[in-house]
């Protein structure tokens, strides 16, 4: 299969990130580089286009397809590892996209076993060098912890019976691929359950695809780190498709646009600390009618931005 991702929100990515702006705009997701074309696009012929993603698949189709743009940069790693990624790079750096989640092509390509629509081997990585897969969890972890990451990442309200059929039907043999997965989720929901909230595998799923890649811990290293290396009057913008994922993402903005952290009863400020952001979206942006009638898949989409500020600023 050929590495195809529609990308989502990429008007209103390309008015927060003002690329005909920017020195450097770090694509932290780069998948099937769709927001990085538009990107690349819009920078001044002196700046650059970073882009990162640990799948190998998306850095080759990347590569074929933007051999002829110049100053162009791909990276291959985790955006939990931005600082190390770009602890070399010279110049400012005053833009950061993280669109987050899972692509559609690894969706739709079975032998990637992250969807509950296909039956393939039970896998989800991200990254195919990785030590941890789904089957791994699945077959090896014991009833307590599964039902700890479905109810935490996947806010399954039948965590610990899913859990403790999964144990049951392993003893008689592995659990490989990714439709006895779902034969087994179905056996544990009750039938009135599985009528309500779509696919009843669909919270399993994605809390064995987030405990697999070790999503939300990343987000937050990535999105510190963003913000950290982000130069004075840049802008660090992410999109997020659950809720577990946009919260991080409100938290950690609202925690770096924080000023005073005194003891509200002190009559002045003695801290003396200094908001680091500006946050641009005070509530998050969606697609609007035309992307959720052309790309169904962006209906869950939510765009939060912040702009660095500089000392002086507040």
């Amino acid at each position: 299969m050929d590495f195809q991702h529609k990308p989502v929100l990429v008007a209103e990515v390309l008015e927060l990130l003002d690329p005909a702006r920017r020195f450097t705009i770090v694509d932290c997701t780069l998948g099937g580089a769709g927001h990085s074309f538009a990107i690349r696009e819009l920078l001044p012929v002196d700046s650059w286009l970073v882009g990162i993603d640990q799948d190998d698949d998306a850095l080759a189709t990347a590569g074929n397809s933007m051999a002829g743009y110049e100053n162009v940069k791909l990276l291959k790693g985790n955006f939990g590892q931005l600082k190390t990624l770009l602890e070399d790079w010279k110049g400012p750096i005053d833009g950061f996209l993280f669109d987050l989640g899972v692509s559609s092509w690894q969706l739709d390509n079975p032998q990637r076993g992250f969807a509950y629509q296909h039956d393939a081997p039970l896998d989800m990585r991200m990254n195919q060098e990785a030590l941890l897969s789904a089957a791994d969890i699945v077959n090896n972890w014991s009833a307590r912890e599964m039902t700890g990451i479905f109810r935490a990442y996947g806010e399954e309200k039948w965590s610990s019976r899913v859990a403790a059929f999964i144990v049951k039907a392993r003893e008689l043999k592995p659990v490989e691929t990714t439709g006895e997965l779902v034969e087994i989720i179905k056996a544990a929901i009750p039938a009135a359950a599985r009528r309500e909230g779509g696919h009843p595998g669909r919270r399993v799923f994605q809390a064995l695809r987030i405990a697999v890649n070790s999503e939300l811990e990343n987000l937050r290293l990535g999105l510190e780190a963003a913000i950290d290396i982000c130069a004075p009057g840049g802008v660090v913008a992410a999109i997020s498709y659950h809720s577990l994922e946009d919260r991080i993402v409100k938290r950690i903005f609202k925690d770096r646009a924080v000023g005073c952290i005194c003891p509200s009863e002190l009559p002045v400020c003695t801290c003396n600390h200094k908001p680091e952001v500006k946050i641009l979206t005070k509530k998050p942006i969606g697609p609007g009618k035309e992307e959720l009638e052309s790309n169904p898949r962006s209906r869950s989409a939510k765009l939060r931005a912040a702009s660095k500020l500089g000392s002086n600023e507040s």
